[in-house]
């Protein structure tokens, strides 16, 4: 797409968050990570971020470097004396941060929700069929960005390639499609994330789709949520009408004015 729109990937997650959601992803033991293959995935992660024109932090690329430098020591031999000392693990380093860090990300979302207490909360009510039929103390949880981009990329390998280059009559732009799925929110009020991907849509609508589903949650005027761990995800609003200025959006971001679909 010309005038490429960029999101600031390091305003959601970083790449310890990645490999965090690739471990549980795989559902591999944090203290024996099969480097060889999750190196592969975040190199392919990163090749979809690129490709949905994302402004890939620097520590992304580190993370990449440092992953490969991992493996390729674990495929040299280990070559040592019995007099010498146990040779420490290449991902020793790499597991002690991911631990680190998780320790870290747990214990604030504890504090999020210690601060919540005394509030008046009110929950939001679900009219989605899967939602409903949680029980009373189950709560929804929130969606990780890599949760969301996963999600996304099975709905890009599901699109024929013949699409990829196709032409619409009438670009869209991301602050055009933000109003649509606004729209779409305000009648629905609960929407699936697949629903507003459907079939006959260009890659780049697909794409600036996606984008605008990103730039909703920078701007908190959406909450995605899901029920349970790889089920549906779920679009609602978190603001009301009074809240949004949709047509204000493209002037107060020139870029998101300046990048379209078709």
């Amino acid at each position: 797409m010309e005038n490429a729109y960029l999101v600031q990937i390091e305003q959601f997650e970083g790449p310890l968050d990645l490999l965090l959601h690739l471990i549980k992803k795989n559902e591999v033991d944090i203290y024996n990570i099969p480097i060889a293959a999750i190196t592969k995935q975040y190199l392919e992660y990163m090749e979809l971020l690129k490709e949905l024109n994302l402004d890939i932090a620097g520590e992304f690329l580190v993370m990449a470097a440092t992953l490969l430098q991992i493996k390729s020591r674990m495929l040299l031999p280990v070559e040592r004396d019995d007099d010498e000392a146990e040779v420490e693990d290449p991902r020793a380093e790499l597991v002690r941060r991911l631990l680190e860090y998780q320790r870290y990300r747990d214990a604030s979302s504890e504090l999020v929700v210690r601060n919540l207490l005394g509030r008046d909360v009110f929950a939001r009510k679900f009219p989605s069929p899967e939602l409903a039929e949680m029980e009373p103390e189950e709560e929804p949880a929130d969606v990780e960005l890599f949760d969301l981009i996963e999600a996304f990329r099975k709905i890009l390998s599901r699109v024929s390639v013949d699409t990829f280059h196709s032409v619409g009559a009438d670009g869209i732009s991301i602050a055009d499609r933000i109003s649509q799925v606004l729209s779409i929110l305000h009648e629905a009020k609960t929407v699936c994330f697949d629903s507003l991907f459907t079939d006959g849509m260009t890659r780049d609508l697909l794409v600036v789709t996606f984008l605008s589903i990103l730039e909703l949650c920078k701007l908190k005027l959406i909450k995605i949520v899901q029920v349970e761990s790889l089920g549906s995800i779920w679009l609602t609003a978190a603001a009301t009408d009074d809240d949004v200025d949709t047509a204000g959006l493209a002037g107060e971001d020139p870029e998101l004015e300046g990048a379209f679909a078709g």
